[in-house]
């Protein structure tokens, strides 16, 4: 994610100036708030970085999925997603879908409540800008709370806008990000947040990590949503939400996506 032109005007930014800052990545912001429970601003430039880690080979692209499954995208078309009011249009080639030149961001056309998600991801392979500048996409959940993709491969940024982070709020535990144009995958556990019948909150979203088979978050607690530069505070929805993949101008790819409901099983068969 990156800051908007609107945005910077709202700030009182030139958009000159709210360029150069959003295209630096490690300069981050001093400005922001402070995240809720922490030492750090949003986006904090001087907040540790996360220790970098080699991942292993935690995944074979081409298995399939669990028999539970529901099949978000086998490399053949976009059938289960849309884009706004209209059909997806982002690039399908060689079993992957890749962001298209102005596609704007995907969402499923169906909603989940709590669930198993895996993806793989591949940031571009000709690397281009630095930072937030560089194989920037994500994925969210009803499109306000995000999950960040990036190439940090040897790029730095403000922790909490790193490959895997809680955008805005919780830095990766560490970096286990690979060259770019390498296939990386995603296994993420989400807990929709709930509201009581006076609109209450009594469970906050959770959410575990894994990137290339290494742990960033364990079931993390998010403070509210994950806007850019600002605190996102909780409003009732329903747990049922879709799933939104971000165009943010870079090309980059995604495959083999599939969903696993949880919580949501048959009861076994008492015996006879």
């Amino acid at each position: 994610m990156n800051i908007s032109k609107p945005l910077a005007l709202t700030l009182g930014l030139t958009v000159a100036a709210a360029a150069v800052i959003a295209a630096d990545g490690k300069l981050g912001y001093t400005t922001t708030p402070m995240i809720p429970g922490t030492q750090w601003h949003v986006h904090d430039g001087d907040r540790p970085q996360p220790r970098v880690v080699t991942p292993g080979e935690s995944f074979s692209h081409g298995a399939k999925p669990p028999s539970d499954a529901i099949v978000l995208f086998d490399g053949k078309d976009l059938s289960k997603w849309k884009s706004g009011g209209g059909e997806a249009k982002w690039k399908v080639a060689d079993g992957f879908m890749e962001v298209s030149p102005k596609g704007g961001s995907i969402q499923t056309k169906d909603r989940f409540a709590d669930f198993q998600l895996h993806l793989e991801f591949a940031t571009p392979i000709e690397v281009k800008g630095t930072g937030q500048g560089r194989g920037n996409s994500g994925v969210l959940f009803n499109g306000i709370y995000e999950v960040q993709v990036l190439d940090c491969y040897n790029n730095q940024t403000y922790p909490d806008g790193q490959t895997g982070g809680l955008y805005g709020q919780t830095p990766p535990l560490v970096n286990a990000c690979k060259p770019p144009g390498t296939w990386q995958s995603y296994d993420i556990i989400w807990e929709s947040p709930r509201w009581d019948a006076d609109k209450k909150l009594v469970k906050k979203a959770a959410v575990t990590v894994i990137h290339n088979g290494v742990v960033l978050h364990h079931r993390k607690e998010l403070t509210g949503p994950t806007p850019h530069q600002q605190n996102g505070v909780y409003k009732p929805h329903d747990p049922e939400m879709f799933i939104e993949l971000q165009d943010h101008s870079n090309p980059t790819r995604f495959r083999n996506i599939w969903l696993r409901k949880l919580g949501e099983y048959d009861k076994p068969e008492m015996p006879k």
